[in-house]
């Protein structure tokens, strides 16, 4: 079985033992009840922040529902260079997880690479707080109806719950550090 229908497999699990209804959680994560229930159906799709708020609902680590082992550390992880936990979730975007080790967060930090593309960013909203560095490249954010456009060391800390997305802004794959607290 694939990453992906694994992923699914266990979000409708977490939901049954707890005995929420599709309606009842789609409720919660504030979209279209048939979306969510192609999630649990497939996976495809399913946004990474959308995986976070299942986890802080469910109380389970962000990690368990990516990977399905729980995360076990709470003084300290260090994550090297190249070595995040890979989840990969929309097309064009490469996350790493770097605290996939790390339970009970507040916070999850990924690094994000996007492919060049000239496609407008797809648009999320969720709970919380979130904060964005680029790394390396051209990272243009929408944020509402305003599209900003931040290079290397520029950063951005925004309320999610306006309509946002990144996209890279040139011809060569751009690199951020986002965390998003909740």
């Amino acid at each position: 079985m694939d990453e992906i229908k694994e992923i699914a497999m266990r979000i409708k699990e977490l939901r049954e033992i707890c005995e929420y209804t599709e309606e009842e959680v789609a409720k919660r994560l504030g979209v279209p009840v048939e979306e969510y229930i192609q999630y649990e159906k497939d996976g495809q799709g399913i946004p990474i922040n959308v995986i976070y708020q299942l986890s802080k609902m469910y109380k389970v680590d962000f990690s368990e529902i990516l990977t399905g082992v729980s995360a076990k550390l709470n003084t300290y992880q260090v994550v090297r260079k190249g070595e995040g936990q890979l989840a990969d979730r929309y097309p064009g975007y490469r996350f790493q997880d770097l605290a996939f080790h790390y339970a009970n967060m507040i916070m999850q930090p990924f690094i994000v690479t996007l492919d060049p593309s000239d496609k407008p960013a797809d648009l999320v909203s969720h709970r919380g707080e979130e904060f964005n560095l680029v790394l390396q490249g051209t990272v243009i954010v929408t944020h509402g109806d305003k599209e900003l456009i931040l290079n290397e060391g520029d950063s951005i800390y925004f309320n999610p719950t306006y309509p946002h997305g990144q996209r890279c802004g040139g011809d060569k794959p751009a690199v951020f550090l986002t965390m998003i607290a909740e």
